[in-house]
């Protein structure tokens, strides 16, 4: 049985030694640099149509020219 997500739920989160926090709530997936204000935000329907793949590649393929 699953409960439902009724208000955000906050989370901390370690990646490569930096500490984030990870909010889900009904609009998607947001996760910040711990004592930032602007991160990376994912809604729900861009995660279940492949948008979020697509953006992914694109932004791993810029880096490859930028190196």
């Amino acid at each position: 049985m699953t409960t439902k997500l009724e208000g955000p739920l906050r989370r901390e989160i370690d990646v490569g030694g930096q500490p984030y926090t990870l909010t889900i709530d009904k609009d998607g997936l947001r996760l910040v640099a711990k004592g930032k204000r602007k991160g990376l935000e994912l809604g729900w329907k861009a995660l279940i149509s492949g948008d979020a793949a697509l953006a992914a590649a694109l932004q791993g393929s810029l880096q490859q020219l930028r190196h």
